[in-house]
């Protein structure tokens, strides 16, 4: 559920990819700590105006999700 390799995602785009990754996690006590930081990091971030900067901040958020996916949802 990675967004297309190479596309380029918006902030907006970025915040409702990563809380529909949320819904992929096996607890709701998980889906709502990361819910929860997403909210904050995207508002951490939210008076960024460096596109280089943005683009590296969506670059590492995606690579998180994936892991934090992985590491939750792989089969034991």
């Amino acid at each position: 559920m990675l967004p297309l390799v190479g596309a380029e995602l918006t902030p907006v785009q970025l915040y409702r990819h990563l809380l529909r990754c949320c819904r992929r996690l096996p607890t709701d006590a998980m889906q709502q700590h990361y819910r929860h930081a997403i909210r904050q990091g995207y508002t951490s971030h939210s008076d960024e105006d460096d596109p280089e900067r943005i683009q590296m901040i969506i670059q590492r958020a995606v690579a998180d999700a994936g892991w934090v996916l992985d590491k939750y949802t792989k089969k034991k």
